[in-house]
């Protein structure tokens, strides 16, 4: 399995449309091509407050990549300081930082790709897991959507939990499902769940 590390730049701007994941790839793979064709990396969605569907982005929010520890040194040269144009929207990276992942218990997802109804949904979430040899519990959150002028995402949130360090950290390097460049399958740790059967 390849080794995966976070890289975090801090990102300032403005109100992003709804539709942001799709133009921020766009000019990620922009400044660096390289990125286009590697289906490992994942874009976490940004952490920000929402508006009238709107997204505003905090005073310290950060762009975070999900790559292989291979890129790390490439993309900071590529995308550090560089301004990006969302829609018509600027946008400025910052400098970035490298973080590696963590074994957490309890893992989430925004949103795993799924076109399915919900049951059937967990039952190839079960299936895929099995399949990477990870063994957990899973809870199913809300149906989201992610919306862009020429295509939409549909799927579910996602918590994991019950999982041995080795475990999590095959989860969260591999994820779940696709779309990862949209911010699709990237699980991330989770607060403790407890009280479940």
């Amino acid at each position: 399995m390849t080794a995966m590390l976070d890289l975090a730049f801090d990102i300032s701007g403005g109100t992003l449309p709804p539709t942001y994941p799709f133009a921020l790839w766009a000019e990620l793979v922009r400044h660096a091509p390289q990125l286009e064709n590697d289906e490992s990396v994942g874009v976490l969605p940004l952490r920000a407050a929402e508006s009238a569907g709107d997204v505003l982005l905090p005073k310290r929010a950060k762009l975070v990549l999900r790559i292989p520890a291979t890129l790390s040194e490439k993309m900071m040269s590529n995308l550090a300081g560089q301004r990006l144009d969302l829609d018509g929207i600027p946008v400025q990276l910052g400098t970035g930082k490298t973080r590696s992942l963590t074994p957490h218990p309890t893992v989430h997802a925004q949103q795993v790709a799924s076109t399915e109804d919900e049951e059937s949904f967990m039952e190839s979430a079960r299936t895929w897991l099995g399949e990477m040899g990870i063994a957990c519990s899973l809870i199913c959150g809300m149906r989201r959507t992610i919306s862009g002028e020429e295509l939409s995402i549909h799927g579910y949130s996602l918590v994991a939990h019950g999982l041995k360090p080795d475990a999590s950290l095959h989860l969260q390097s591999s994820g779940l499902g696709a779309g990862r460049c949209f911010g699709c399958g990237i699980f991330l740790p989770y607060k403790v769940i407890s009280g479940l059967e």
